[in-house]
C-alpha cells in the first residue's frame, strides 16, 4: 500500500506540474517531498542533466555573452536568515531575475557570504543554504549561467601561519555547497573565493607579495579537490579560480592547479582611473591607446589569452563597471568598447552591480531593485548588444 500511495502521489504531482508553470527545482523538489515523504533535496535529474567528461572551460566562456552581478545582496554580512537585506538592498526576487534576463544578460553571478551562516563547527545553516538555492534556481531555471562563489568571508586571508585552519574551512564549506548543487548542470560554475588578499595592509591592492600568491595557489589547489571530491557532476563542472586579490597585479606567481575544467577569475574596473578612482579622470577615449583610455585594456586581454585561454583554461572578467562621474557620454564609449577588446578573445565580462546610486566611489547602480528599471538604459543597450557581437 505505501508503494501504491506514493505512486498517487507522483500523478498528482505530474498532474500539479501541468497547471502550475515554471516551477524551480527547489519548490518541486519541495512538492514532491510533501507528497512522498521523500527527503531528496532534488527532483531527479535527466540524463541531459549528467556530465560524463570534464566540461570545456573555454568553450563554456564562449556560451556565455555577458554576466551581471547581484551585489550586495546575498553577500551582505548580517546576521541571521534576513542579512541579504542588512546592507539596504531589498529582497531579491524572481521579478529581478527576469528583468536583468529580458535586458540581455544571460549569466548571473551571485556573491555570497558564509561565514555569517555556519556554527563552530563550520555547518551552514540550512535556512541559508535553502535560500541561496532559491535564489540560485530564479536564475538557473530561467536557462541562465550561474556563478556561485564565497565572497566576503572573514577567515580566507592568504597567510602562512593560518594556512592550516583554512584549508580545513573551505574543505568543509565546500564539500557542503558542492553536495547541495551535485545535480545541477554545467550552467553552474562554483567560484572559491573573491578577492583573497591582505586585508587592511600595504600588500592589500598592489598584486600582494610571494607568501600571499603562494598561500592563495594553496587555497585554490584545495578548493579544486574538495568540489571534484564530491562526484556526481562536480568531477567535471567548470571552477573558478581567482588570482591575489582577483586582480592582474596577482599573476605574478600565480600557477593553475592540474585539472581539465578551470577559469581563472579577473576583476577588471579598468582603466582605473576611469573607471574606479574618484579623483581621476571622467572621460575615455577609446581611440587613444595610452593607459588611460585603451592600453591596459588590450594588455589585459592580450595576456589573458595568451596565457589562459590559448593553453585551454577559461577567464573570465569576474567584475568590472564604472563608477557615476556624471559623464554618461563617456561611460557609453567605454560600454561600446569593454565588451569588444575582450569578447574577442573569448572571455565574458559580468557587469558589478551594486544598486548604489549618485556620483562618486561605489556608485556602480545600474538596475534600481524596488521599481525595476534600469537608471541609464543606453548604457545596458550599449554593453548588451556590443557583447552579443562577439
Amino acid at each position: 500500500m505505501q508503494i501504491v500511495t506514493k505512486l498517487a502521489a507522483v500523478v498528482s504531482a505530474i498532474s500539479l506540474l501541468t497547471t502550475i508553470p515554471a516551477l524551480s527545482r527547489t519548490e518541486l523538489s519541495s512538492i514532491m517531498n510533501e507528497m512522498t515523504g521523500s527527503a531528496a533535496s532534488q527532483p531527479e535529474e535527466s540524463d541531459s542533466d549528467i556530465l560524463t567528461a570534464p566540461v570545456d572551460p573555454v568553450a563554456l566562456c564562449d556560451n556565455i555573452t555577458i554576466g551581471w552581478n547581484l551585489g550586495n545582496s546575498l553577500d551582505a554580512t548580517g546576521s541571521g536568515i534576513n542579512s541579504e537585506t542588512s546592507w539596504g538592498n531589498p529582497k531579491v526576487t524572481k521579478e529581478l531575475i527576469l528583468t536583468v534576463k529580458a535586458a540581455g544578460f544571460d549569466a548571473v553571478r551571485i556573491p555570497t557570504t558564509w561565514f555569517n551562516h555556519v556554527d563552530g563547527n563550520f555547518n551552514i545553516d540550512k535556512a541559508w543554504l535553502d535560500r541561496v538555492q532559491e535564489v540560485v534556481d530564479y536564475a538557473y531555471d530561467e536557462g541562465m549561467y550561474v556563478i556561485l562563489n564565497a565572497h566576503h568571508e572573514n577567515w580566507n586571508d592568504p597567510y602562512e601561519s593560518t594556512l592550516t585552519d583554512v584549508k580545513k574551512k573551505i574543505k568543509k564549506l565546500w564539500t557542503q555547497i558542492a553536495e547541495r548543487f551535485e545535480d545541477y548542470d554545467e550552467r553552474l560554475i562554483f567560484e572559491g573565493m573573491n578577492e583573497p588578499r591582505w586585508k587592511n595592509t600595504s600588500n592589500e591592492w598592489n598584486g600582494g607579495n610571494a607568501e600571499g600568491r603562494s598561500v592563495i595557489n594553496k587555497y585554490n589547489e584545495i578548493f579544486v579537490q574538495t568540489v571534484r571530491a564530491t562526484g556526481g557532476n562536480n568531477r567535471y563542472r567548470a571552477l573558478m579560480i581567482p588570482t591575489y586579490a582577483a586582480s592582474d597585479l596577482g599573476l605574478d606567481g600565480f600557477t593553475v592547479p592540474d585539472d581539465k575544467s578551470l577559469i581563472v577569475s579577473i576583476h577588471a574596473y579598468t582603466p582605473y582611473n576611469f573607471a574606479l578612482n574618484a579623483n581621476g579622470t571622467s572621460t575615455f577615449d577609446p581611440t587613444k591607446t595610452d593607459w588611460n583610455n585603451t592600453g591596459e585594456l588590450t594588455w589585459l586581454a592580450d595576456t589573458l589569452y595568451d596565457r589562459f585561454i590559448s593553453k585551454g583554461v577559461g577567464a573570465i572578467i569576474g567584475e568590472c563597471g564604472t563608477i557615476n562621474k556624471d559623464n554618461l557620454s563617456s561611460r557609453l564609449k567605454w560600454a561600446e568598447y569593454f565588451p569588444k577588446v575582450f569578447g574577442e578573445k573569448g572571455i565574458p565580462i559580468f557587469l558589478w552591480d551594486n544598486n548604489a546610486f549618485g556620483t562618486g566611489n561605489e556608485t556602480f547602480g545600474m538596475l534600481n531593485r524596488t521599481t525595476l528599471k534600469w537608471a541609464f538604459p543606453t548604457y545596458i543597450n550599449k554593453l548588451v548588444s556590443t557583447a552579443k557581437k562577439y
